[in-house]
């Protein structure tokens, strides 16, 4: 088939999967029987939704708890170390997207890259953690709506109702729907951590604070009362456990590659500000924590919900009385986009598995608009488990549903660094410039490494607490654990129904649907306008990064390449800025 210039993705059948390739990829083609997802998030919903990644209630919340367990130095020291891995993990990720924006992201890397069932056990486990995690999200977000009066005074029935309504609403809609309420969603997050930050150290008698609670209690806390230097380290080392799971939910935006004008125009900045993000709200916030509250303030130690936020606390403290009620308004919103951004990952994250073929085929359907209907529907059939946590027997058949999946990110995480490893030595081993790409990671191999050495040592020591004399408790052991068999069952599962193998690196597939994407690639950057007046350069700058073409004639095609259809390869490829 001679390729013409401007011509979209050619039929299906002839981008499934490539020769003496693992690799299978549907829903390239609009010509698919089954339809496809539509390319409908612009730059600015996939900036946003980067930035709602980072900014949860993981920085809201969960920050109080493990400055409670590791003092403001700990807690400093914890997301630094923890920063540093998941952007790791980030630029990785953000490498691969950018050369296969395909539904799915790192589920299909994995698959591709390192063995079929290993993303096969990744993607099931997945879906299932962020489809139980929607409840989760309901169930917070009612707790923080009775916090007022008038929400105490209702049936929490009546707050989950209204909450699936609007969650399934933005999803069902389309994905441009989800993009524009996650860019406000996201709006709202970043104007009020700014506020937080300019008002939550204020005092009433206008005294300086200072690092007084770096002085009194100190800048390392005890874990569970243990002298010496051991108990410091073991409370740093249970406050790197829980500034891991802040920061859950960083890689979402790889999903909505899929569905982005452009990917590999909007995508490289998403992932290279991740950066700043980090070092913006979660460093320098938890720096502001240690300088604002005392990580032995009784609200923060035994308190629930948002009243053992350390920025509620501390706005309290503070003596003005309106704020409290802002910042938790400020945290429902942040739980409900949550929820908002749980539906959508997950039931994309079956959809790009039924893409791969390690789902069934009718979850590759979609509407004449590109929504995975079937994917969508029965995930968001798993909101209705928020009822549960109504009456105290379903709230504990609930938890046990939830503690399958308390690890998954953490595994994902790993996975998507050991892809993005074998990604590498794949490319020099078939003698591919990885600097003709269109996003090239930085300091690799070895931030891969580093990244998956960190998340390894979480994973592995994340319940510890339980082998420390008179802790032991076999339901926080089987909580803090059980997902490893559970994954390793889906892996020896698919690789034996499908007598999978591990990716050789001299075989390994880099050209499946390459041509689709890069033809899809050119034709967008064909119609891309520059803008010309001031305010529209500036949003441009904002939103967009830089980004041309090269010619690849002097780029050495992988061997096994060479006797293969030569417009199966592209004459250009999207160089990096």
């Amino acid at each position: 088939m001679e390729y013409q210039p401007g011509q979209h993705a050619i039929a299906e059948k002839d981008t499934e999967k490539g020769p003496q390739s693992q690799v299978i990829i549907k829903g390239l083609s609009a010509d698919s029987p089954d339809g496809t997802v539509h390319r409908n998030l612009k730059a600015r919903h996939l900036q946003m939704i980067s930035i709602g990644g980072t900014i949860g209630t993981g920085l809201f919340l969960g920050a109080g708890g493990a400055y409670a367990v590791g003092g403001p130095l700990g807690i400093l020291l914890g997301y630094i170390i923890m920063g540093a891995a998941v952007f790791s993990m980030m630029v990785a990720l953000g490498e691969m997207t950018t050369l296969y924006p395909v539904s799915g992201a790192f589920t299909h890397y994995t698959a591709r890259f390192v063995d079929p069932a290993l993303g096969f056990a990744l993607g099931w486990n997945y879906w299932y953690s962020y489809a139980i995690t929607l409840p989760t999200e309901i169930s917070a977000a009612v707790l923080v709506i009775q916090y007022w009066h008038i929400g105490a005074q209702e049936n929490p029935a009546v707050w989950i109702t209204v909450l699936i309504v609007g969650i399934c609403s933005f999803n069902f809609l389309g994905v441009k729907y989800y993009g524009e309420a996650e860019f406000w969603f996201a709006i709202i997050k970043v104007v009020a951590i700014l506020g937080i930050f300019i008002t939550a150290g204020c005092t009433p008698h206008h005294e300086t604070i200072g690092f007084r609670y770096w002085r009194n209690p100190g800048p390392f806390l005890q874990l569970n009362g243990i002298p010496g230097v051991k108990g410091r380290f073991l409370a740093f080392w249970q406050t790197l456990v829980k500034a891991a799971f802040s920061f859950l939910g960083t890689e979402i935006v790889a999903l909505t590659a899929g569905e982005a004008e452009n990917p590999r125009r909007n995508v490289p900045k998403a992932i290279r500000r991740v950066f700043y993000r980090i070092l913006f709200f979660y460093v320098i916030g938890v720096f502001m924590i240690g300088l604002i509250v005392s990580p032995t303030d009784n609200d923060l130690l035994n308190g629930s919900g948002t009243v053992a936020s350390p920025w509620v606390i501390a706005i309290r403290e503070s003596g003005i009385k309106a704020l409290p009620s802002i910042i938790n308004a400020v945290i429902l919103t942040s739980a409900f986009s949550a929820g908002n951004s749980d539906l959508y990952a997950s039931s994309r994250t079956l959809y790009g598995l039924a893409c791969d073929g390690k789902a069934p085929a009718i979850f590759r359907r979609c509407t004449k608009n590109g929504l995975p209907i079937y994917c969508l529907g029965l995930t968001s059939l798993f909101s209705l488990l928020a009822f549960m946590t109504v009456s105290e027997s379903g709230n504990n058949v609930f938890n046990w549903l939830s503690n399958l999946s308390t690890i998954t990110g953490l595994l994902t995480w790993m996975c998507i660094n050991a892809s993005f490893l074998r990604f590498y030595y794949g490319c020099k081993a078939q003698g591919i410039d990885r600097r003709t790409f269109p996003f090239v990671a930085p300091f690799q191999p070895y931030f891969s490494y580093f990244g998956f050495v960190m998340f390894f040592l979480i994973v592995l020591f994340n319940g510890f607490t339980v082998f420390l004399d008179g802790n032991w408790s076999a339901s926080d052991f089987c909580v803090d654990y059980v997902t490893l068999p559970i994954f390793a069952i889906l892996f020896v599962f698919w690789k034996f129904y499908k007598k999978t193998k591990l990716v050789r690196l001299d075989t390994m597939d880099f050209e499946t649907g390459r041509r689709e994407l890069d033809n899809m690639a050119d034709d967008e950057e064909a119609n891309y306008v520059k803008p010309t007046s001031l305010a529209g350069r500036i949003w441009d700058w904002i939103i967009y990064v830089e980004y041309k073409t090269e010619c690849m004639q002097n780029v050495t095609l992988p061997n096994k390449t060479q006797a293969a259809d030569i417009h199966q390869y592209r004459g250009r490829l999207l160089g990096a800025t």
